[in-house]
């Protein structure tokens, strides 16, 4: 289930907690994060081409390339299996920034964001209809878990994609990783 946490940065306390897609859109607008629900145009299985996936969500991801100026979109299919999967997830385990948008809609699967956001840490579990618009320069890390499983459309301002820049912080240590996250939340 898509979930919004809200962590007192300095003490890693929670200062509120939601599943409420409303709530979790209001209060990440109001911290400049852009979220919103898609729907698929046909029916994907797990087994669909990248073309197929982008096909699906054509209409969206044109809407959002002419609004932001996006120039190039891919799809991201991680599976416990992938023989790089340990290594991306340490490399995106740490608090980065990034000098373009990072703008994800989960396909199916799910991934967990935490975005440093001044004195909070604001950790967004996104699932299959999630679309996550991350601004340029916003501190951040991603957790894909222990045995990654998902299906996700990238969208980028930069045609060779983006470059994450570490800010040299241990802050995301201190915060639940994906796996942690469902274990409080069941």
């Amino acid at each position: 289930m898509t979930s919004l946490t809200v962590f007192d940065a300095a003490t890693a306390e929670v200062r509120e907690r939601t599943s409420d897609a409303d709530r979790i859109r209001a209060r990440l607008q109001a911290a400049g994060i852009g979220f919103e629900r898609w729907e698929a145009g046909v029916a994907l299985d797990e087994a669909a081409t990248d073309e197929a996936v982008l096909a699906a969500y054509r209409p969206q991801i044109e809407r959002l390339m002419a609004e932001r100026g996006y120039q190039s979109v891919d799809v991201i299919h991680m599976r416990p299996d992938h023989p790089d999967r340990a290594a991306l997830r340490e490399k995106f385990l740490h608090e980065h920034t990034h000098a373009e948008d990072e703008v994800r809609f989960f396909v199916r699967g799910c991934g967990l964001f935490s975005l440093h956001l001044g004195e909070a840490v604001y950790s967004v579990r996104c699932e299959r209809g999630d679309l996550l618009s991350v601004p340029a320069g916003t501190p951040h890390w991603f957790d894909m878990g222990a045995a990654p499983r998902f299906t996700a459309i990238r969208l980028f301002d930069n045609p060779e994609g983006w470059i994450a820049r570490g800010t040299g912080e241990a802050i995301a240590a201190r915060f639940p990783r994906l796996d942690e996250a469902d274990a409080t939340s069941a």
